[in-house]
């Protein structure tokens, strides 16, 4: 043990988590290739798809959620088509980056930062081309925006060969997320934001037409190869050894999200969000994402009308025992993220906005 001392996490991943996981995490570990892992894998897998209300195939793999969009690349676009992208800050950017790392052919929906995507312009776009897949980030954590994306995914409906290819990220578990009533095709997210769990995990939902379309492609990697996962996992297993630790904490919180209620999880995270823009208003700041399009897991606070140093009151935080958030980006210093995701309560983010509040007197 370093004996150093802790500071509870107050940021848009990782977040703070529970010690009760954090203990999980260090029971002794089981063989991978063992019944007793076959019966977690099982029980996390069913997790999964309670939480992403689904009843299709489910991964949970050592990875960053960025790992399934490389894996939404290799899986889902088929050589000499194209994918339309929704970008609207920097994980959208950054998620285009990746298909066209993997050699996809791309498109893109461009917004400016704060702003979300409408219906119309989706609709715009999809109207003028063919489309192996529509790339869309639900909760854009750079910017504070959350996307209609259960108006987007109606627009797929009609369009059978487009695959809906989800990052919820910073969504799952926060905002209303229904995978199949919805039709989305890939719903990747990790474990370190509204999971309230340590980083290192990657969970996906994968419908049939997504694993069909696997099926067409030849070459699909390995690691992130929807076919191995989802052959592995008819058997509880997975194609590579797993972070056992993590999942053990996993398969604990799942038990303790479902036993909260998936509505009752989504209402206080917004909630949260409501108390944290009435606090950012009332104290003369502004809100960085557009009115209509402001996320219930993150508020990225504007402060170019205010100005305050933001390093300073990054540092003032630390002081008194919290790490948060000084923006992201771009538009690091003219906006502060404000997190409130995981098993955060509204009286620990009454004493977040305290220190906020501290700092502020003093200034």
């Amino acid at each position: 043990m370093s004996g150093r001392s802790h500071r509870r996490l107050v940021l848009p991943g990782p977040v703070e988590v529970r010690r009760e996981l954090l203990e999980v995490q260090a029971n002794g570990l089981i063989g991978h290739r063992t019944a007793e892992f076959a019966e977690l894998y099982a029980r996390i897998q069913e997790g999964l798809r309670r939480v992403f209300l689904t009843e299709q195939t489910v991964f949970a793999i050592g990875a960053s959620g960025t790992g399934f969009w490389e894996g939404a690349a290799r899986n889902c676009i088929r050589p000499g088509r194209r994918v339309l992208h929704c970008v609207g800050g920097s994980f959208g950017e950054r998620w285009r980056m990746v298909s066209q790392a993997n050699g996809c052919a791309v498109d893109s929906i461009v917004v400016e930062w704060g702003q979300a995507h409408t219906v119309a312009m989706v609709a715009d776009a999809l109207d003028r081309g063919e489309y192996d897949a529509l790339c869309v980030v639900h909760n854009e954590t750079s910017t504070g925006v959350i996307n209609p994306l259960r108006e987007i995914c109606e627009l797929l409906r009609d369009r059978p060969d487009t695959l809906l290819l989800v990052d919820c990220v910073s969504s799952a578990l926060g905002a209303e997320l229904r995978v199949d009533e919805w039709g989305i095709d890939v719903a990747l997210t990790s474990s370190q934001k509204c999971f309230g769990l340590s980083p290192g995990l990657a969970f996906a939902a994968v419908s049939e037409a997504a694993l069909a379309r696997a099926r067409e492609i030849a070459v699909r990697g390995y690691y992130f190869d929807f076919l191995e996962l989802a052959r592995y996992g008819q058997r509880h297993q997975t194609p590579s050894t797993p972070p056992v630790s993590l999942l053990f904490a996993a398969d604990r919180q799942l038990q303790a999200v479902l036993a909260e209620g998936l509505a009752a999880r989504w209402e206080r995270h917004a909630a949260l969000a409501e108390l944290t823009q009435r606090w950012a208003l009332a104290r003369g700041f502004g809100l960085f994402a557009e009115e209509g399009a402001r996320s219930p897991t993150v508020t990225a606070v504007d402060n170019r009308e205010r100005g305050i140093d933001v390093m300073a009151l990054v540092a003032f935080a630390r002081r008194r025992g919290y790490e948060i958030d000084p923006g992201y980006g771009k538009i690091k210093g003219k906006t502060f993220r404000i997190a409130h995701m995981g098993d955060l309560t509204i009286a620990e983010m009454e004493a977040v906005l305290a220190v906020y509040d501290e700092f502020l007197q003093q200034s």
